[in-house]
């Protein structure tokens, strides 16, 4: 899609790490006029040269467009940057696409309004390389109007899914993801950590079964998703949890013979025990997330 075929052809974009390089890229490719500030100027002159056009004041930068987009290190950097040009904001589109909190996206949001903004706060889903393409998630939340009237601009970056009016839930879902990610990657360094240290190939052991198994494991997600939204979790257990409770030990014990240290698993052992301890034994190990809001 060119940028004629869109509500928008002229971007501010502030911030020029990889991910706001990558981004600003992405629009200059498809055709859009971009004006760029980054407080290191000089991360800007490969931009420059394939044809962004530089502000040497956010002031300056905020004017030049109607929807403005930062993707800056925290949203103390993004007020901070903002507030010497906040007047300049007026009747514009804000776009963050900085992480942050759900409680920090809606502080902010506050604060473009009083500005006379619209505010829409995004989670990015991907890595610089990603952007420009399909795979490439980018969740927003906030002002309706404003996501409509620029959801084909947004579609330049890759795949844009609304998250509601609450600017908070785009953050919410981002470090939600996020989390499953770590979960899922920190167990996989735990167990190729073990088959290192016992003297093994981390490499054969992920890819002829850990990757595998996991694929395979994931299929019982929805139906913990299930139990979590029902509060029923003793349905179709196929491995309840005192028996996972009592085998868990013996994993504790490998790592710990093997000198592999044992931060990630104890959290999860204490965990499991205390669910047990409080008459879930039979219940299915989506129950621990009753104990992760009492």
């Amino acid at each position: 899609m060119s940028a004629a075929d869109t509500p928008a052809t002229s971007i501010s974009f502030l911030g020029l790490g990889a991910m706001g390089q990558a981004m600003v890229t992405s629009f200059l490719e498809t055709g859009y006029s971009i004006t760029v500030w980054n407080r290191t100027a000089s991360k800007a002159d490969d931009l420059i040269s394939k044809g962004a056009v530089r502000a040497d004041t956010v002031a300056e930068a905020v004017a030049a467009s109607p929807l403005v987009i930062t993707c800056l290190w925290d949203y103390a950097v993004v007020r901070d940057v903002l507030a010497p040009a906040a007047d300049a904001l007026s009747g514009r589109v804000l776009v963050n696409l900085t992480n942050g909190s759900p409680d920090q996206a809606r502080a902010m949001a506050a604060w473009a309004g009083e500005h006379g903004a619209s505010y829409l706060d995004g989670g990015i889903m991907a890595v610089p390389p990603m952007i420009g393409q399909p795979s490439a998630l980018i969740l927003y939340s906030g002002d309706a109007a404003a996501f409509e009237k620029y959801r084909a601009t947004l579609e330049t970056l890759g795949t844009a899914r609304y998250l509601g009016s609450d600017p908070g839930f785009a953050p919410l879902y981002d470090l939600a993801m996020l989390i499953g990610m770590y979960g899922m990657l920190m167990g996989a360094v735990q167990s190729l950590t073990m088959i290192r240290a016992a003297g093994d190939d981390p490499r054969e052991f992920s890819a002829s079964f850990l990757i595998p198994w996991l694929n395979a494991m994931s299929g019982s997600i929805p139906q913990y998703a299930e139990n979590i939204q029902s509060g029923k979790h003793t349905v179709d257990v196929v491995s309840n949890l005192a028996m996972q409770a009592a085998a868990f030990p013996n994993a504790v014990q490998a790592c710990a013979s093997l000198g592999v240290r044992l931060d990630f698993l104890l959290p999860l052992k204490a965990l499991m025990e205390q669910a047990v301890a409080d008459g879930h034994r039979d219940a299915d190990l989506s129950v621990l997330a009753e104990l992760l809001t009492s």
